[in-house]
């Protein structure tokens, strides 16, 4: 069994910042590529920013600039730092994870968290 959970969402002032957290744990292996989606009200889940096992990042052009992705391996767990926060940013935010799980055929798979719910509004 492998959980992610997400936690870090809340209400935000516009220029405000929120760091989210999400922490993998159960039967896992190894965990490669970590990253943060959204889905805001009526829209489809979109990118935010991607993190290899390496370090490598990748941004959506709405985040460059602004959020920053992390992610501390010994803990298992990946960051988004938000800075400048918009009102467009509201969305449910998601993490997702490609992990190896532990025995067996040592299969990797994506998981999802519950997702964390982030409103930016004066």
């Amino acid at each position: 069994q492998v959980q992610v959970v997400e936690s870090g969402g809340g209400l935000v002032k516009p220029g405000g910042s929120l760091r989210l957290s999400c922490a993998a744990s159960g039967n896992i292996f190894t965990i490669n590529d970590m990253g943060w989606h959204r889905q805001a009200p009526g829209k489809q889940r979109e990118l935010v920013a991607t993190i290899t096992s390496s370090g490598t990042t990748n941004y959506a052009r709405s985040a460059n600039g602004r959020f920053t992705i992390s992610r501390d391996n010994a803990k298992n767990t990946v960051y988004l730092q938000m800075n400048s926060l918009k009102p467009e940013d509201t969305a449910v935010y998601y993490c997702n994870a490609f992990i190896r799980v532990a025995g067996g055929r040592y299969s990797e798979y994506s998981y999802w968290g519950q997702g964390t719910q982030v409103t930016v509004s004066s």
